[in-house]
């Protein structure tokens, strides 16, 4: 492990509608190490814009569990509810540059398009009359980025997703502009998460570089999926991770990152699990892949 180093900064940003499950284990495991091996901070931020999809007690779960497997953070949790302002200032720029504009397109009209949005609000005279959301005006550039897992990725928002949404018609706020503020805001320089996310991270790319944010590094780690080919997620009903299994799943999301922990960890704490894997963790041992399948029990 190198000596420690405030310019490092990584996050963990789970989202509390429900209890972790060995997918966000993978993310959250491979980010923490990632991040611990070179001596840096690793921060916790809770995603929790969306009040109608967040059981009461859900994110004091995450944190319990997260405790359980000895993945501690570095100072306070940062509750999205609490920078609401923060979004609002940022939409404010981005109205002063002219970035931004009111859409009432319904999000079938959407789908019908095949996903991509084809700007029809952005040359309106007049805004919608009634409740819409807020788009941003994508540029016809290509966003490239050297994925520090994945390799080189580009892609080109005119073509992949046309302008995209900031605030939802409901007054939510999305997770695109969220994301880029709070890392903003909390100095994040290097973000590790599942392959689920590259596709957006041009969107994040365009966000920072319109709010004058410097671009954080990233890398992509593979999507865990259950047996059907689906990721694992609450929506496909992916077990809750039990607190009384805690070296189980350590064990088994090292060997899914190909860290090749010795056997006689299997049954030991994750804090002697992790006391091994900080300082031989190898970024590049993890596969260059977009989904792998996960054994029925952890699914």
């Amino acid at each position: 492990m190198t000596a420690a180093s405030d310019n490092i900064i990584g996050r963990f940003a789970p989202s509390p509608s429900g209890a972790l499950h060995f997918g966000s284990l993978l993310a959250a495991l491979a980010s923490f190490l990632d991040i611990r091996s070179r001596g840096g901070q690793w921060l916790l931020r809770m995603e929790d814009l969306d009040p109608a999809r967040e059981p009461p007690g859900a994110a004091d779960q995450i944190l319990f569990t997260l405790e359980d497997l000895a993945l501690t953070w570095d100072g306070p949790v940062l509750y999205q509810s609490s920078r609401l302002e923060a979004y609002s200032t940022a939409l404010a720029t981005l109205s002063t540059r002219d970035l931004i504009y009111q859409c009432d397109c319904s999000r079938q009209r959407v789908r019908a398009l095949g996903g991509v949005y084809d700007n029809l609000c952005r040359a309106r005279l007049t805004p919608p009359a009634g409740s819409s959301a807020t788009r941003f005006k994508v540029s016809d550039v290509l966003y490239t980025l050297e994925d520090r897992i994945q390799g080189h990725f580009s892609q080109s928002l005119v073509q992949e997703c046309g302008d995209f949404v900031l605030r939802r018609r409901d007054g939510l706020f999305a997770y695109q502009l969220a994301v880029v503020v709070d890392d903003h805001y909390q100095g994040v320089t290097d973000i590790l998460r599942g392959h689920d996310l590259l596709d957006s991270t041009p969107r994040q790319m365009a966000l920072q570089q319109a709010l004058a944010c410097p671009q954080p590094t990233y890398a992509h780690i593979p999507v865990a999926t259950n047996q059907q080919g689906q990721k694992l997620s609450k929506q496909h009903f992916a077990r809750p991770l039990q607190r009384n299994s805690a070296s189980d799943y350590m064990y088994e999301a090292l060997a899914f990152l190909r860290q090749r922990p010795p056997a006689e960890l299997r049954k030991a704490p994750p804090t002697e699990q992790l006391a091994w894997a900080i300082p031989n963790w190898d970024i590049q041992r993890v596969p260059k892949l977009a989904t792998i399948p996960v054994n029925s029990s952890f699914s």
